[in-house]
């Protein structure tokens, strides 16, 4: 499993979206409400889903600037965006986009979050905005967009942050040890700093509360079933593989719990809304 590839990413969407909190997303809506349009600027956007999921929520007139430090992914969010709408218009490298009454302009670049996100922020937006990211940048880097962000007295929505929460079915004895094995894979450095994993969503709340923002936290669950076999099976192998490069389990644990059919999964998640509180 790799947080990155676009088949990764295709496979968790529908997950994604189901997950939503609606009591966050409701915020989202009743800020822009009475807005002609809206700048949005989305970190770490991959094939573009965090769009898909949000442009509903927002006014008729939207201009988004998706950022990824990956070509291949910029392409990958087009080709997916341009099926996606209603119909669309290219225009140059970026795409202007008609869906559901809405005229959704998209432009995309390339560029080090690790480095340039300040500077991205540092734009006249009304939203940042960000999926499953922030449990792979390190406390540092959450700290430094807050306040960056704040300064600008700019919205922020986070989905789909990791919080740590995971339940197997059927349990195992070693789901807690895999679990713990994870947890510190994901503390290494992902190209943001070492990264915060289950403790992202609260430096989040934490950090735009420091600089006088209002924040609204939903919980945003994977409850996966049978019928999502193949994401059941990706998480498991994703599992294994942080298990085994992080050391201190056995090969024969590690083997008999992916042997373990599963037949379903709670993977813990956490949406996060940060306005300016006044």
């Amino acid at each position: 499993m790799s947080e990155f590839l676009p088949e990764w990413l295709d496979l968790r969407e529908p997950a994604d979206l189901r997950a939503r909190s609606s009591e966050v997303t409701n915020a989202v809506s009743a800020r822009f409400a009475l807005r002609d349009h809206v700048r949005v600027l989305d970190l770490g956007s991959g094939t573009g889903a965090n769009l898909r999921a949000t442009a509903p929520l927002l006014p008729k007139r939207q201009t988004w600037k998706l950022v990824d430090r990956e070509a291949d992914l910029h392409g990958a969010a087009k080709s997916r965006l341009i099926v996606w709408a209603d119909s669309a218009e290219c225009l140059g490298d970026d795409v202007r986009l008609h869906k559901d009454g809405r005229e959704i302009d998209v432009i995309f670049t390339v560029a080090d979050l690790a480095s340039e996100t300040k500077y991205l922020v540092d734009e006249l937006l009304d939203l940042v905005t960000a999926s499953a990211f922030f449990d792979l940048a390190s406390e540092d880097y959450i700290r430094v967009l807050a306040k960056a962000v704040s300064d600008r007295r700019t919205a922020f929505y986070a989905t789909l942050t990791y919080n740590g929460q995971r339940r197997w079915t059927p349990h195992r004895p070693a789901d807690n040890q895999m679990a713990s094995a994870f947890h510190r894979h994901q503390l290494r450095d992902k190209g943001l700093g070492n990264a915060a994993g289950p403790l992202a969503s609260a430096h989040l709340a934490d950090q735009f509360r420091l600089n006088g923002y209002a924040v609204i936290e939903g919980d945003s669950n994977w409850r996966l079933e049978r019928s999502e076999r193949m994401l059941i099976e990706e998480l498991v192998r994703g599992h294994a593989v942080a298990a085994s490069e992080i050391g201190g389990i056995d090969a024969k644990t590690i083997v008999d719990w992916i042997n373990v059919p599963r037949t379903g999964a709670v993977v813990g998640h956490t949406d996060t809304f940060a306005i300016p509180a006044s």
